[in-house]
């Protein structure tokens, strides 16, 4: 789920070149939508920032949904001051990394390692 438009087609193209298959959204609520509709999701990438529905709000409600709350969510923000870092943490976050700091290829491992240790 990101708003930016670039960043989510550059991370989809990779995670497929990976083999993996993706679904896109823009903002949290068409994320939240989504989301439930089968097949569920293995993992969900959440920007922070987003309109309509921001990413804390997306993490509180998928927290407090039985069917969601279960999903793995990797937090990929412009964000990174300690207390956005702990909020998301504490609403659920598996994993926090602040877009400046980490290339595409690093964000793309770190998905895979999640989806082994969750799946495998």
């Amino acid at each position: 789920i990101e708003d930016d438009k670039f960043l989510r087609t550059l991370l989809s193209d990779k995670l497929k070149r990976e083999g993996l298959a993706v679904v896109e959204a823009e903002n949290g609520q068409d994320g939240l939508v989504k989301m439930k509709s089968n097949p569920r999701p293995h993992l969900v990438l959440l920007d922070l920032l987003l309109p309509v529905v921001d990413g804390f709000e997306v993490l509180t409600k998928m927290k407090n949904d039985s069917e969601l709350k279960h999903i793995p969510v990797v937090v990929l923000s412009n964000l990174g001051r300690p207390e956005d870092v702990k909020r998301a943490k504490d609403l659920g976050a598996k994993e926090y990394m602040v877009k400046a700091y980490f290339m595409p290829g690093e964000i793309i491992d770190k998905i895979k390692v999640i989806l082994r240790q969750e799946y495998a």
